[in-house]
């Protein structure tokens, strides 16, 4: 993997994901209780033997950036190993990043430095297991000029990604963004082939396509608007179908970009048989670990305070305090006090619940201190007048200080 260069596009601002968002970049905000959504991609990495990797952040990255050097200082230099944090430097131009393309456009010195055969281009954003190892092996044996990954997805939700028509031989023959007629796969009329916006390509034909985008007037830079479809009609491209690493019938993958979509993943994982495995040993997902101590759980008077949790994550340095807790997720340093009533809900660090209080379907930022008595999610007109309410129902209580 020495010629390989892996490309992390991670200064989204998920406008969507607020107010998560409002402190944070997309990447850094919390999932699963310990760990940042970025951990994920980069995980795949270190699982793929992807050990040379520069992550280009932009938007409010101070967070983002502090948990890489936290998280991820595992690399040995003298091995040729590295993961760089590459801020916007407008080397030519005075533009933030206006799209991916033009990110990739923005950093070819950057990228042209390791001196790479291929460049692997990932997103910071998903939630999913891949060994991109495979995908490579794939790509060169088709000697294809760009591999994009690709899952099946059911056509009525399809309009949502870039969709690719292939022929026999996995070559792409059409690719459309987000397009209102999505064409289904041959053998499933039910189904789409979608991007799932993870790039294999060429070095040389990487830096051509940005460098013509670039001087292109009528571009939005991006590479499933723009790249991608004109590279389908001049080069070699294919479709690689996603193999997951999760060992479940049903492959997995995630775009947690709106409120809904991020509570109901966070959700999936507390299920008994959960739709995502993170105890897998043989596919470590690492993250930085609080020094905290084993979460405590106290009083067990029955009929009086019970300090409970069932069917919920609990992080270190929790402390159920006679509440009770049920499908719940706990990030580090979190206490529910006496007589409360926690439920399908994600806690932040640092959140702390007053007494006989009740909470229901809620995500909480971190280091907000709900006082005694506070009842959220079972009025949600009341709710709205102080909160942010989603359509289907979840209540956002925000932080003044969350990154």
């Amino acid at each position: 993997m020495k010629n390989v260069l892996t490309v992390v596009l991670a200064g989204g601002a998920g406008e969507r994901l607020h107010p998560l968002t409002r402190q944070r970049a997309k990447p850094a905000v919390p999932f699963g209780g310990m760990y940042r959504i970025i951990d994920f991609t980069l995980s795949n990495c270190i699982n793929s033997h992807c050990r040379r990797i520069q992550v280009l952040v932009q938007y409010k990255s101070n967070s983002l950036a502090r948990h890489i050097r936290q998280a991820w200082n595992i690399m040995h230099h003298e091995l040729g190993e590295f993961i760089d944090i590459i801020p916007p430097q407008m080397r030519v131009s005075d533009n933030w990043y206006l799209g991916t393309a033009d990110a990739i456009y923005q950093n070819l010195y950057s990228i042209a430095q390791e001196d790479p055969k291929q460049v692997l281009i990932l997103s910071g954003d998903h939630i999913y297991k891949m060994d991109y190892m495979k995908m490579l092996r794939f790509h060169r044996q088709a000697g294809a000029d760009l591999t994009i990954a690709a899952i099946e997805v059911p056509r009525a939700e399809a309009s949502r990604f870039g969709i690719l028509e292939i022929d026999t031989d996995c070559r792409v023959i059409g690719f459309k963004e987000k397009p209102q007629d999505p064409k289904p796969v041959p053998h499933n009329p039910e189904t789409a082939l979608a991007s799932m916006g993870v790039y294999v390509f060429n070095v040389d034909v990487l830096k051509r396509a940005v460098i013509e985008d670039a001087e292109r007037e009528k571009t939005s830079h991006d590479f499933g608007k723009d790249v991608i479809p004109r590279l389908v009609e001049s080069n070699r491209v294919y479709a690689h179908f996603f193999e997951d690493q999760n060992k479940k019938d049903t492959p997995y993958w995630r775009d947690v970009g709106t409120i809904d979509s991020y509570w109901e993943a966070n959700m999936d994982l507390v299920s008994v048989d959960p739709q995502f495995n993170l105890y897998d040993e043989d596919w470590p997902l690492r993250t930085n670990l609080p020094m905290a101590p084993p979460a405590k759980f106290v009083f067990a008077d029955i009929g009086k305070r019970f300090g409970v949790a069932t069917d919920s994550i609990v992080s270190p340095g929790c402390i159920i305090s006679g509440g009770m807790v049920n499908r719940c997720v706990l990030s580090s340093y979190v206490r529910i006090n006496s007589y409360s009533y926690v439920e399908d809900s994600i806690l932040m660090e640092g959140v702390s619940v007053g007494r006989h209080s009740r909470i229901r379907r809620a995500i909480i930022e971190k280091k907000v201190m709900l006082p005694d008595h506070t009842v959220i999610g079972y009025d949600l007109e009341e709710d709205a007048k102080r909160y942010r309410v989603t359509p289907s129902g979840i209540v956002v209580v925000e932080s003044a200080n969350g990154g």
